[in-house]
């Protein structure tokens, strides 16, 4: 009588495993973000010789600033969604004399932007056909 109930627990706990109905309940995973929202349209409005309080209006205060070198401003952005997207963006700006100089790392100011937009083509002159 004993083997027979241990044979039918087997039989119900390995028929439950191939079920494709059945699942384990998962714990829920929350998308992290982390560090200033960085976009390629905010990349796109810096330009050299901003001033300080204009490259805040447009990316907004850094996550980190050197305390030893106040002309260095690092804005860093990271989003994780458990289990399907990872990405880490990092932009450094570097100032002289209060004014934007130049900036690195992971975004490059599109083909698009102002400063890119190619100069208007000459109008051809009017000629005369000679018949």
């Amino acid at each position: 009588m004993r083997h027979i109930a241990c044979l039918i627990c087997a039989s119900l706990l390995l028929s439950a495993c191939t079920m494709p109905r059945f699942s384990l309940p998962r714990v829920h995973k929350v998308t992290v973000q982390q560090g200033n929202v960085i976009t390629q349209d905010m990349i796109d409005q810096l330009k050299p010789g901003m001033t300080r309080g204009q490259v805040a209006y447009v990316m907004g205060d850094p996550v980190f600033r050197n305390t030893f070198d106040d002309n260095r401003w690092d804005y860093i952005y990271s989003i994780e969604v458990p289990g399907y997207y990872k990405d880490k963006k990092m932009v450094s700006l570097f100032f002289e004399n209060d004014v934007l100089a130049y900036f690195t790392g992971d975004y490059t100011p599109s083909e698009n932007s102002e400063d890119n937009e190619p100069e208007p083509e000459p109008e051809p002159e009017d000629t005369v056909s000679s018949l």
